[in-house]
């Protein structure tokens, strides 16, 4: 994409080179990601709203969506541009939740394609549809910080209330997933890629509060129903929402609604995703079912335990530091450690390969500036030679990525770089 003001840029990129002096290596890492995703990842549609592809996959996820284009809202305070590309990004993803809440991934236009022929089979628009909470918590996320952060209202024209009152109808239904939810799944692939029991998931307890997904951020099936961290997401957005509607909308309605289901999500993640550890003590689980069931993991894909400071989640501190040590240790078994780094891997990869991204959380959610240096070092020493982020890398040997060109993980990268500088968005 070739921006009008490039001036802007050029004078942002020099402002950094500044600031960080004494760490060059980081800085060209830094200017590498960024342009790389600014250049080669939107497209300005001809509606004026915009569409990011992911990367090596011709398609936009609403998560990674958010997630790529995060770091540029430090450039929309000043510049009329950018805060139209980012509004744009808004309507875009709102206008794509309005034709099916349940997809995770789309087209630019409705022309078929498809990661792979599922069943049921979705809109010529999705490139795929598995349902992940997250996937209506970002966009939340990303109009309210662009209204927080540029004072910018634009986004909240066009679908954004008919979207925001699927995503509160869609949040509601899954709270009662077994009940009342028609969404099924079906893939002829291995067990992470498709949901058990003729496509409805894995059973959960109905009516605890919690919302159900199909899916991981990672896009893997969910062991149990209940995701946790992408509860305590939803938590956050809808708290946003709350405000939207209050301050923006002036929509009492939406309000209420979005307020009485924020503070039900939060009173069952506190109740039904903590559970009582041996070596930790109480902790936040990664997955749940309500009948007792849980998994002790953590996933790189954000939201993640490990991330959920950097939501903005209302935890417990003292659980969430119990948790932390927990996930940061061979107790999770998704950490591995290695010649090269160490740090949280993922099920959507092989065994020791270590993301980008669950390091750059681990930076962003670390208060020692030092530390975040050797995380931004590490990730700056781990491209394989390409000098660009990839999903995951072996622990022993960088060489061996996976995904050559991955869009998330570069801005991930730049967010640290960013926060090591001190530049923090409000959320």
């Amino acid at each position: 994409m070739e921006m009008k003001n490039r001036e802007v840029i050029k004078n942002f990129l020099q402002e950094m080179e500044e600031k960080a002096a004494d760490c060059r290596q980081l800085w060209e890492q830094f200017s590498r990601c960024f342009l790389n995703t600014l250049e080669t990842t939107m497209k300005i549609m001809d509606d004026g709203t915009v569409h990011v592809i992911t990367g090596d996959i011709p398609a936009m996820w609403l998560r990674d969506s958010t997630a790529q284009i995060r770091p540029f809202l430090f450039l929309a305070k000043e510049d009329e541009e950018m805060r139209k590309l980012a509004a744009g990004l808004v309507r875009r993803q709102f206008f794509y939740i309005t034709l099916d809440p349940y997809a995770n991934a789309f087209n630019d236009s409705p022309n078929g394609a498809c990661w792979e022929k599922d069943d049921p089979e979705p809109s010529p628009w999705v490139w795929e549809r598995k349902f992940e909470v997250d996937s209506l918590c970002y966009p939340l996320q990303l109009a309210w910080m662009l209204w927080k952060n540029t004072g910018c209202t634009e986004q909240f024209g066009g679908y954004f209330t008919e979207g925001a009152k699927k995503i509160l109808e869609v949040f509601r239904t899954e709270q009662n997933h077994e009940e009342n939810s028609s969404y099924r799944f079906r893939r002829n692939s291995y067990f992470k890629d498709t949901l058990s029991r003729d496509g409805k998931g894995a059973l959960v307890k109905p009516d605890t509060g919690l919302i159900w997904s199909g899916f991981r951020p990672s896009d893997d099936a969910c062991t149990y129903g209940y995701l946790i961290p992408s509860n305590m997401f939803a938590v956050v957005v809808l708290g946003y929402l709350e405000e939207i509607a209050r301050e923006v909308l002036k929509d009492e309605e939406m309000e209420r609604e979005a307020g009485c289901l924020r503070e039900q999500v939060h009173a069952a993640v506190e109740e039904y995703g903590r559970t009582k550890t041996e070596e930790f003590g109480v902790v936040y689980a990664y997955e749940v079912d309500g009948y007792g069931m849980f998994c002790l993991m953590d996933d790189a894909n954000v939201p993640s335990l490990l991330s959920m400071s950097y939501l903005g989640y209302p935890a417990d501190p003292d659980t969430m530091e119990r948790t932390r040590r927990m996930l940061l240790s061979e107790a999770n078994p998704y950490y591995y450690s290695g010649k090269a780094a160490a740090g949280i891997g993922s099920s959507h990869t092989s065994s020791r390969y270590i993301w980008p991204i669950a390091l750059a959380i681990q930076g962003l959610t670390e208060p020692s500036r030092s530390e975040k240096q050797k995380i931004l070092e590490t990730l700056a020493s781990t491209t394989g030679g390409t000098g660009l982020m990839h999903e995951g890398f072996c622990v022993d040997d960088p060489k061996r990525y996976t995904r050559e060109w991955f869009s998330w993980a570069n801005a991930m990268y730049m967010e640290l770089f960013l926060d090591f500088l001190g530049y923090r968005l409000e959320i």
